[in-house]
């Protein structure tokens, strides 16, 4: 059985308040986009998983695709299976590629072994695997808030817009991006985000992290500004970095070569959907 987990952006990221348990409430929109890694699983006569494609700097066993089976096998008694994880989504960057690999090992376990586990139920066990978790199993644009685990439907529709994904050889942490974050009610809903045109997004649609991470780290505000002068109608950094996105009404013809360019000196994965 073969699946493709798919990538997130945030559109837009609010932090609006420091709650009693030291962790902060957000506003987001959650948007899928189609960057994907690949995960494969087979039965087996003993439990394996295994990785390939970007290297992953730490112990298989702590994976979000092992950790997602765990989940299950705790409550349901079913036979082994081998998974291996083809790795494309790159780490560290804000696309949410390690909680799509587990929300997709719920979902694949849940259908090959018929476990009966309602969309609703399956959000359950992602919860307990990280916030934005749950989101990859509906898969479908929401506005997020609390720590990003409520979810509200979002009628928003961007199959008509180019997006470029960038992402520099540099990662950033979470205690660095909150370094000289300020809670703050924000200026804009973004529920309602929808019934605003895109090209008109730039002027309220903010990320709050970008100010404290593009002091720390230059070139990922360069790489912003080079979307936007190679003709994003609007573009930002993905929740607390490092990836940038670029949404373009169409790509210019000479579009790979200007950025190409301008970006030389600069190690970036490039994706466009």
């Amino acid at each position: 059985m073969l699946s493709f987990p798919n990538a997130k952006i945030n559109i837009g990221l609010n932090v609006v308040a420091k709650r009693e348990d030291g962790y902060h409430n957000l506003e987001t929109i959650f948007y899928p986009v189609k960057l994907s890694d690949a995960l494969e699983m087979i039965p087996a006569t003993e439990s394996g998983f295994s990785v390939s494609g970007i290297e992953i700097n730490s112990n298989p066993a702590d994976n979000l695709v092992v950790k997602a089976c765990r989940l299950l096998q705790n409550d349901f008694d079913f036979p082994s299976v081998k998974m291996h994880l083809h790795k494309v989504i790159p780490f560290g960057a804000g696309l949410g590629g390690g909680s799509a690999d587990a929300a997709f090992a719920l979902k694949m376990l849940n259908d090959y072994f018929e476990l009966g586990l309602s969309e609703k139920a399956l959000e359950g066990y992602a919860a307990k695997i990280g916030a934005d978790c749950p989101f990859f199993i509906r898969n479908k644009p929401v506005f997020a808030s609390g720590i990003g685990n409520q979810f509200e439907p979002v009628g928003l529709d961007l199959s008509g817009y180019r997006i470029v994904i960038v992402k520099p050889a540099c990662s950033v942490g979470t205690p660095e991006a909150y370094r000289d974050i300020v809670p703050a009610a924000p200026d804009f809903d973004l529920r309602k985000i929808h019934q605003l045109p895109v090209e008109e997004w730039h002027n309220v649609v903010k990320n709050d992290f970008e100010q404290s991470v593009f002091t720390q780290y230059p070139g990922i505000a360069r790489l912003k500004k080079e979307l936007y002068d190679a003709g994003a109608v609007y573009a930002s950094m993905s929740g607390s970095g490092s990836a940038v996105f670029g949404i373009f009404c169409e790509l210019p013809e000479d579009f790979y070569q200007r950025f190409n360019e301008t970006t030389k000196n600069f190690n970036v994965l490039k994706y466009t959907q």
